[in-house]
């Protein structure tokens, strides 16, 4: 069965009568002369159909949690949507933990994940009441169980362990194989549960929680992740009689950012999941545990689109042809970092213009600055409105004020309406946290 996460744009985009795109009944050059450019444009009906995806495609065990892994998106906005939908939060910074305690999500939803938290991230997680925290390493263990005693609490924790797999995607977001930043190693697991029971008495173990990596379009690496953690279940409550009944298996499913590429299904991701869950729990006689998933790219990234207006262009001798656009790489990181690829199209009428093979650069100093390489495009002229798609994960969430450029705003798109739910970032934004000293005055 299909789902959301298997398209190229919001299901809501088409072309208007009078040529222009237009998603959740709003047209794009419109919102582009209305709120200015870039602009993030998020299409709310696209996001509750990713999240409904979710929900029936686990609908088939019982005990799941869905969970967004924030650092996707993060604005209060999104989380009320989100929580409206009933999926809970893993969030990685004092700074999601605040923007969905703002947005009024229930914090027993929220899970607190990260390979170094701060002493005040972790007190502030305890004081605003997060239902979990996942583990990460020996010296959070320590400094966590300090925290939690200081305040007479106790913390329900999960460990982060790696479990060995290896995905095939960037090497800068696999997270689930042996050489990693992230978790306690398999040999590390028992130290630390000992540690927990002896020495911690305020942190309450109630699972293990494993992130496999980003960008997956592969299935059999998730039914692997589940036997991982079901056998260590297993192992665990045989050596030291505890009982385990949570694992978090993290999320992860890939997108489609260009035709090439497939990713599978919620649906087929939920069965080999829950498959694997069914078999191994049986294997290795354990009662079913409760299931976090955590979505994040895969949930959010459809419903997003960014409008560009086109500036200057450049035809290189025998070579390549430059279309500048007003953004480029402090909005959108992921093509310098990642070499990320995107589609896009121009969002005002060009239906009877010749095809044009260019490549859009950003307006940032770097020559690195190039959004899209070589795409097949209607002739571009100034002033056009290019809409990139699939930009709803990791494009805000990444941007940057490289080269003093204010960030930019975001709109929520539903029914013909939009509102702003991020506002541009003005000039003042930009100093206002500069101080001069008063030697210098």
């Amino acid at each position: 069965m299909e789902s959301t996460n298997q398209f190229l744009k919001p299901i809501t985009a088409k072309r208007n009568e009078s040529g222009n795109l237009e998603i959740g009944g709003c047209d794009l050059v419109e919102l582009a002369e209305k709120h200015g450019t870039p602009l993030y444009v998020i299409d709310e009906a696209t996001l509750r159909s990713i999240c409904n995806d979710y929900k029936k495609a686990f609908s088939k065990y019982e005990r799941v949690n869905m969970m967004f892994a924030s650092k996707a998106l993060c604005t209060m906005a999104t989380s009320k949507i989100l929580a409206e939908e009933a999926f809970g939060f893993d969030v990685v910074s004092a700074g999601e933990i605040y923007t969905v305690y703002k947005a009024g999500v229930d914090m027993s939803k929220v899970l607190f994940n990260g390979n170094n938290k701060s002493f005040d991230e972790l007190d502030l997680a305890i004081e605003l009441g997060v239902g979990r925290i996942s583990v990460d390493n020996f010296l959070e263990l320590d400094l966590l169980n300090e925290i939690a005693k200081s305040k007479n609490k106790s913390v329900d924790i999960l460990l982060r362990i790696t479990p060995g797999i290896e995905c095939h995607t960037h090497e800068y977001i696999q997270t689930g194989h042996l050489d990693s930043k992230f978790g306690f190693d398999l040999t590390q697991i028992d130290e630390a549960v000992e540690l927990i029971l002896t020495n911690y008495k305020h942190l309450n173990l109630r699972g293990l929680h494993a992130h496999i990596g980003s960008q997956i379009f592969e299935t059999q690496v998730y039914s692997d992740e589940i036997e991982i953690l079901i056998r260590e279940i297993s192992r665990l409550d045989e050596k030291f009689g505890i009982k385990l009944t949570e694992i978090n298996a993290g999320g992860g499913l890939g997108v489609k950012y260009t035709d090439e590429d497939v990713p599978p299904s919620t649906y087929k991701i939920a069965d080999v999941i829950i498959d694997s869950l069914n078999r191994n729990i049986q294997k290795y006689k354990i009662e079913p545990p409760i299931l976090y998933i955590e979505p994040g790219r895969s949930v959010i990234s459809t419903s997003g689109v960014t409008l560009y207006t086109v500036g200057s262009s450049k035809q290189v001798p025998k070579g390549k042809k430059y279309v500048a656009v007003d953004g480029g790489m402090a909005d959108n990181p992921r093509p310098s970092m990642y070499q990320a690829k995107y589609f896009a199209e121009a969002a005002n009428f060009k239906e009877d213009l010749p095809l044009q093979t260019v490549t859009i650069a950003g307006r940032f100093c770097e020559s690195g600055d190039i959004l899209i390489k070589d795409i097949s495009l209607p002739e571009l002229f100034e002033g056009d409105v290019l809409c990139v798609f699939n930009t709803g994960a990791y494009n805000y969430s990444m941007a940057s004020n490289y080269n003093r450029v204010q960030k930019s705003q975001m709109v929520i798109v539903n029914n013909s309406k939009s509102d702003i739910i991020v506002n541009r970032e003005t000039l003042e934004d930009l100093i206002s946290h500069d101080v001069i000293p008063d030697r210098l005055k």
